[in-house]
């Protein structure tokens, strides 16, 4: 049977994430309150935005504001969008 979390983006119980996706108490916490779905969607969304601001990712200062983009992502809060991207919606 699949595990399941109420994830913080879709507001719903969803399947969840199989392992921490990232190392430390935040990839425990991502675990408990995401779900892989909402993981993916993010893990599309951050390569679009490393790719369109050609963030360098061995900048701390990219890497912080990225992290801050990946809160306010799973928070359904105001978060960065690639700005030549148009939505089909």
């Amino acid at each position: 049977m699949t595990k399941t979390v109420f994830c913080k983006k879709y507001q719903e119980n969803l399947p969840s994430l199989e392992i921490p996706p990232m190392p430390g108490e935040l990839g425990i916490e991502l675990q408990k309150t995401v779900s892989a779905k909402a993981w993916e969607e993010w893990k599309s969304h951050q390569v679009t935005l490393i790719n369109e601001k050609m963030l360098d990712m061995s900048d701390q200062k990219n890497r912080e504001w990225l992290i801050e983009q990946m809160h306010l992502f799973f928070d359904n809060g105001d978060y960065a969008k690639a700005e030549g991207f148009k939505s089909l919606d």
